[in-house]
């Protein structure tokens, strides 16, 4: 699998990702965080499972060697991280959470640096800096002074909360000798056997249940779900933490696209902020470094 191959995978999987911002604003209106988690994840399971036999056909009794790590990964990307955005977003607004999740790529950065080691290129920190400063034109319109005025209040704290979540859930995946789908689905499995007896506990009224949430929820199953994690835990697996990281400031350009085809104006400010954000993806990923060495990029993966 090339590296061009991964790079799809992961612009796909933030566009999936941003749906769910688009979604969960709908959504938490009529189901409680616990709730959408559980019935995502219950939902996604009779899907991960199966394409995981037919797709990487592995050997599942191998799987019992990293159980402390599935479980690990089921806590902190099925649980914590979804429990806590969806938990977010009933205290602030999408604007804001998706300032404080515009971090994660930083996080992610800092912590493969420093826990694994992984190398940067001065190239890919000019990357990673205009893909930064893209995502906050965009969330502030072109008005950078609007998020000198932000009030944070408990949603942005819990959003800082989920970004630590997803960056620890990356740092493990990474390490996973388990095949990416496989682990999903593991992982995915142990998170619902978790939240199973506090679901039940807390109890639904299916009555109040409207058409959009239930859309809502099959969206969610099949694309941030299953799709979006998957395709997350493949790329960094192939090309690491940091490189696979900075794709996440790709989350609130697409849903400024998403908003703008569901009828809100998009302005030439979130345009331009989008325009600096792929760039800054472009450079991180070392094509342009590449092309001013005059060689060819060398795919560091295999399959």
């Amino acid at each position: 699998m090339s590296k061009y191959w991964i790079w799809f995978l992961l612009v796909i999987c933030n566009l999936f990702w941003a749906g769910n911002y688009v979604f969960g604003k709908y959504v938490i209106a009529q189901m409680t965080p616990l709730w959408i988690t559980f019935a995502r994840w219950t939902l996604a399971l009779f899907f991960l499972f199966p394409i995981a036999h037919f797709i990487e056909k592995p050997e599942w009794n191998k799987a019992k060697n990293e159980w402390f790590s599935l479980i690990c990964l089921g806590l902190l990307g099925v649980i914590g991280y979804n429990l806590v955005l969806y938990s977010a977003l009933e205290y602030t607004t999408a604007t804001n959470a998706a300032l404080v999740s515009a971090l994660n790529p930083c996080v992610i950065v800092i912590f493969s640096i420093v826990l694994y080691r992984e190398s940067i290129s001065l190239l890919q920190v000019l990357g990673f800096s205009l893909s930064l400063i893209g995502a906050l034109v965009v969330l502030s319109n072109g008005d950078m002074e609007r998020l000198l005025q932000v009030q944070f209040n408990r949603g942005d704290l819990l959003m800082v909360a989920a970004v630590i979540m997803w960056t620890l859930y990356s740092l493990v995946a990474k390490r996973m000798a388990t095949p990416p789908i496989t682990a999903t689905a593991i992982s995915t499995a142990f998170a619902v056997l978790l939240m199973a007896p506090f679901a039940f506990s807390q109890g639904i009224d299916m009555a109040q249940i409207g058409s959009l949430a239930i859309t809502g929820i099959i969206y969610m199953v099949v694309f941030p779900s299953i799709c979006s994690f998957v395709f997350w835990n493949i790329a960094v697996q192939k090309i690491g933490v940091s490189k696979a990281g900075i794709f996440l400031n790709l989350i609130p350009v697409f849903t400024a696209m998403i908003s703008g085809i569901l009828g809100e104006r998009v302005t030439g400010s979130q345009g331009i902020g989008g325009l600096l954000v792929f760039l800054g993806v472009y450079l991180t990923t070392g094509l342009l470094e590449a092309y001013l060495k005059k060689e060819k990029p060398v795919s560091t993966v295999s399959g």
